[in-house]
């Protein structure tokens, strides 16, 4: 962090005349942060930010939102140029360097990625080791874990060449992973991947295909995954990533951090969204439903709520949200899907809402949630593999964060603080006398 400071907090307590000065910190962009570091030394008081809403937990050169204005950056890049101009790989070299490839690094990194596609046979073994029906997401936070134990000889945290192993092993392995739980959740044989694929491409037929026959990738349909894995590639410091960098803080390993992370991606409330969007339409039905759940959510006292709108980050629009409308549209013309009753209802649902005033004024959008989940299904995924390829796109955002903070000199092992509020000292009565 800079010390070059441009003003100075005042923090005074009980009306005491000492004031305390805290200088203020100023990043490339975005809000100034009061940097309190020394606030507990000088006033023996803490803060209290549940949520940590109003808290820089880090300072980072990776990722930067505008929530009022709808801005997501990777690396200085708006994620609509990305989108539109780079593949989920190129986005992956980027937030890991810095920097966009050029031709011969592109190529160098790709080769580096195909080559480490396989996993080990034994941990396949591994795997075969969870229920049938075990959540696909269990299963990843028990086999990336588990990923350490293959690779014990190279874990040293501070070796940066390890460090960089570490994130293609991630990178590569994880569609690998996730389309082995698919299948064995399934029955079906699992597929090796084909290495003079594309990663979308490749991710695809290892999911879809069987030894049977060859798989054709369909560009549109690939190009959709492409977009998406892009799209939720990194977040900022959001739950899951705050929690690999809190993991990562004590030293632990870079498989240990990412299965801690999609651990927390699983909660409903922050990887599950776009599943729940799904569950909402076919709890709404049909398209003449839409009225009364409408109105259900209007009402306070009603516990419904509409899922895959507004953001809590994103105060105006989600600008992931425009890119995947486009591609939802791409994906159902070229799949004839735009009669499907599912698919019917969730167009009509957005087209109520961006123009019901109710919505309008509270500025609740369709967000990316909306449209991925609308899009996964059209691709043929299982709902409950949904938050498993949001952890497969979020693991070069979380391995990258990873190494940022370990590379940090400020870094330390997290420790927040608390609001105790719990009973005072108080002694031990003997059971006899209780």
């Amino acid at each position: 962090m800079s010390n070059e400071n441009t003003s100075i907090a005042s923090v005074s307590i009980d009306n005491d005349s000492t004031s305390f000065k805290f200088p203020v910190v100023s990043g490339t962009m975005g809000p100034d942060v009061i940097d309190i570091r020394s606030l507990h030394k000088e006033t023996q008081a803490f803060t209290y930010d549940p949520g940590f809403t109003s808290t820089a937990s880090c300072s980072s050169k990776i990722t930067f939102i505008d929530g009022d204005k709808g801005i997501l950056l990777y690396r200085g890049y708006p994620i609509e140029q990305l989108a539109k101009k780079c593949d989920f790989l190129e986005t992956c070299y980027l937030l890991l360097n810095g920097e966009l490839p050029k031709g011969r690094e592109m190529k160098e990194f790709v080769t580096q990625i195909t080559s480490h596609t396989l996993i080990h046979d034994q941990l396949t073994t591994f795997l075969h080791g969870f229920r049938r029906d075990a959540h696909p997401m269990a299963i990843l936070v028990g086999v990336i874990g588990a990923m350490s134990a293959f690779y014990h000889q190279d874990l040293d945290v501070r070796n940066e060449e390890y460090r960089k192993i570490a994130a293609i092993r991630l990178i590569a392995k994880m569609p690998t992973i996730v389309a082995m739980c698919h299948k064995y959740s399934a029955g079906s044989p699992m597929m090796y991947p084909k290495n003079s694929l594309g990663y979308s491409e490749n991710f695809m037929r290892m999911l879809h295909g069987n030894p049977c026959e060859d798989y054709l990738p369909n560009p549109v349909l690939t190009r959709a995954l492409d977009r998406i894995l892009i799209l939720h590639a990194d977040h900022e410091q959001n739950a899951s990533t705050s929690t690999v960098r809190l993991a990562g803080s004590s030293g632990a390993n870079p498989y240990a951090c990412v299965s801690t992370g999609i651990a927390c991606l699983w909660g409903a409330a922050h990887g599950g969204a776009n599943e729940a969007v799904l569950l909402m339409l076919e709890e709404i039905g049909d398209v003449s439903n839409i009225d009364l759940f409408i109105e259900k959510a209007k009402d306070k006292n009603d516990p419904f709520k509409l899922m895959g709108f507004g953001h809590r980050v994103y105060k105006n629009f989600d600008p992931r949200a425009t890119l995947m409308r486009e591609t939802c549209h791409e994906v159902l013309t070229e799949l004839g899907l735009e009669e499907d009753k599912l698919f019917k209802l969730a167009m009509e649902l957005e087209k109520i809402a961006l123009e019901d005033e109710y919505f309008i004024a509270k500025k609740l959008y369709p967000n990316v949630d909306f449209y991925s989940g609308i899009v996964l299904r059209a691709l043929g995924i299982p709902s409950d593999l949904f938050t498993a390829i949001f952890a497969m796109a979020r693991t070069v955002g979380w391995i990258a964060q990873w190494d940022e903070m370990i590379s940090d000199p400020e870094q330390k092992i997290g420790r927040p603080r608390q609001l105790y509020m719990g009973a005072k000292k108080r002694d031990v009565i003997s059971i006899s006398q209780r």
